[in-house]
């Protein structure tokens, strides 16, 4: 007989166990959780530090699940694949033959990379842990590489890797396009071929040569970056990525491409083997969509993740985002009944913020989860929630070339028409200020470097203040925009 359990956690990353532990949290010890983890190790959250009402910073720590579990009350992990879920019987299914009964479940499987080729042994992804570790193994003896893809995990690689040659292949016109539009992204190209990107230090002078311009769109611009790429915050901050060339290092941006072929060595020896005269002896060959051939020890792809729910809707009738998600509504409920999801697994359904978006980053991953979890309790305890104030603006703060990020709100001006204008202010190799403005008010903003511009601009998009009375004295550093609005 399966054993009965009041919340059931799948998933022991980030969203599943910020779930656990906020249901741990809230639930009395007559309540029983469980978590089912397909890794033995499972991440928390640590040093989570306030940097605004939206902004937060942390941490993500890999525990062993036995120890984690013991430090929580009502709360047991198991190191099992799901195998099945029978929504109707309210029972979960492991590949080892045990059943779990649950009350209320939460799907918090995660993501996969979607890889360019998932049968080549020379194509990587970058998710977890375990691919990291085989990364760098792999880099130790490679001289060249291929990096596909153009986001946050991309870009973080292009900035780390010493010591070998980086051919990186975007379909975009531009860096980082995930995060950055072309203007912005211009920003960082100074830093593509140095070994290390100088650090900013705190106290640098906001009277250095600065340049303010005003943007006016007129539908001439680039298009909109694209959302969904997984980034976990400081993944590679103390990891040593070096490859074979000692004390050398060259970035390639292949721009508006894609990766037509990818051949290996042995095949092109049989059937073109002037290529490999051509351009040297390498493992593997990557033709690009513009008829660029190149040679490389292996191919980075990472170009995204894919929600792992196919063992849940192989035999349940889940709604699905188009991304392949499951739907949820704003209480992170799917359609089926006593069944909900959070982090990558899910797709955010609900009449959204337009000043907030989905994008499969561990921060709202954390949210998600914890949110789920209040939402599940106060369901079994027929309460009401209302949905959490997260949701009213996308907020992010990471690092890209050891420069501070800040993303808030709408930055990228999506879905906005053309009637919207930028001020832009920018100090080369010091900060760069983006603000969005349509119909009079902020709608977004984009920081890069120690800017202290954070705080007062998420009360600005929140509040919905007019301000094109001030122009650009917004984002002038000689004037305390702060006291406009005190």
């Amino acid at each position: 007989m399966s054993e009965v359990y009041d919340f059931i956690v799948v998933g022991g990353g980030i969203s599943g166990i910020s779930c656990a532990q906020k249901l741990s949290s809230i639930a009395e010890k007559t309540y029983k959780i469980l978590v089912l983890s397909a890794s033995p190790l499972v991440k928390s959250i640590t040093n989570f530090k306030p940097v605004t009402k939206f902004l937060h910073t942390f941490d993500v720590k890999e525990n062993d699940a036995s120890i984690f579990s013991q430090t929580h009350q009502n709360l047991t992990i198991l190191s099992k694949f799901v195998s099945d879920l029978d929504s109707e019987n309210h029972v979960v299914k492991c590949i080892d033959g045990s059943e779990y009964k649950y009350k209320k479940l939460c799907i918090c499987s995660g993501g996969h990379p979607k890889l360019i080729d998932s049968n080549n042994p020379y194509v990587l992804g970058i998710r977890d842990t375990e691919t990291v570790h085989n990364f760098q193994s792999r880099l130790k003896n490679a001289r060249q590489i291929v990096i596909v893809g153009n986001g946050g995990i991309a870009t973080e690689l292009v900035h780390k890797i010493q010591n070998c040659n980086i051919i990186w292949t975007i379909r975009d016109s531009s860096i980082s396009h995930t995060f950055f539009d072309s203007h912005s992204a211009k920003f960082f190209e100074q830093s593509l071929n140095e070994q290390n990107s100088p650090l900013i230090e705190n106290n640098l002078s906001k009277k250095a040569k600065y340049t303010i311009s005003k943007i006016e769109l007129n539908g001439s611009e680039d298009k909109k970056p694209v959302t969904g790429s997984a980034l976990g915050p400081d993944w590679s901050l103390n990891l040593l990525i070096k490859g074979a060339n000692k004390e050398s290092r060259k970035v390639l941006v292949e721009y508006k491409t894609e990766v037509r072929s990818i051949m290996l060595k042995e095949h092109l020896v049989e059937k073109n083997p002037d290529l490999i005269e051509k351009f040297g002896d390498w493992p593997v060959y990557v033709e690009l969509t513009d008829q660029k051939f190149y040679g490389c020890d292996f191919i980075v792809s990472a170009t995204g993740v894919k929600p792992s729910v196919d063992v849940f809707i192989k035999n349940n009738k889940f709604d699905l985002g188009e991304d392949g998600g499951l739907k949820v509504n704003e209480r992170m409920e799917t359609n089926i009944k006593d069944v909900y999801a959070a982090g990558d697994a899910c797709t955010a359904s609900w009449d959204i913020s337009p000043h907030w978006f989905q994008m499969r980053l561990w921060s709202q991953a954390f949210q998600m989860g914890d949110y789920a979890a209040r939402s599940m309790f106060y369901s079994l305890n027929n309460l009401t929630i209302s949905l959490d104030f997260c949701f009213e603006m996308f907020a992010h703060i990471t690092s890209f070339f050891n420069y501070k990020i800040v993303l808030l709100g709408n930055y990228d001006a999506k879905g906005l028409d053309n009637n919207y204008e930028l001020l832009i202010r920018c100090t080369e190799g010091v900060e760069y200020v983006k603000i969005v403005i349509y119909n009079g008010k902020v709608q977004g903003a984009l920081f890069i470097g120690e800017t202290d511009l954070e705080e007062t601009f998420e009360n600005l998009i929140l509040n919905q203040i007019d301000v094109s009375q001030y122009g650009e004295d917004l984002i002038n550093p000689d004037i305390d925009i702060e006291d406009y609005f005190d």
